[in-house]
């Protein structure tokens, strides 16, 4: 098996990918969620450093441009109004 991760030994990460594998796929689903819950709070948390002045409607918008690009941003977003 090839190594994935340069900073783990090989042995430490094989027992880790043996753990995931046998992991049910719920919470495997739970860990991704999580992973991404985590992502949108530092995102929504440099916005807000980056915009102090900026409204709650405002930092969603930013965060959705960052998410999703800014074109289809602006299409989800401008057709809603």
């Amino acid at each position: 098996m090839s190594v994935l991760s340069s900073d783990t030994h090989p042995k430490m990460e094989a027992l880790q990918i043996q753990f995931i594998r046998r992991m049910s796929a719920w919470k495997k689903i739970s860990i991704v969620d999580d992973l991404n819950e985590t992502v949108k709070t530092l995102a929504v948390s440099g916005i807000k450093q980056r915009h102090p002045e900026a409204m709650p409607e405002q930092i969603h918008r930013m965060l959705a441009d960052l998410m999703l690009g800014a074109e289809l941003a602006r299409k989800v977003y401008d057709h809603a109004r």
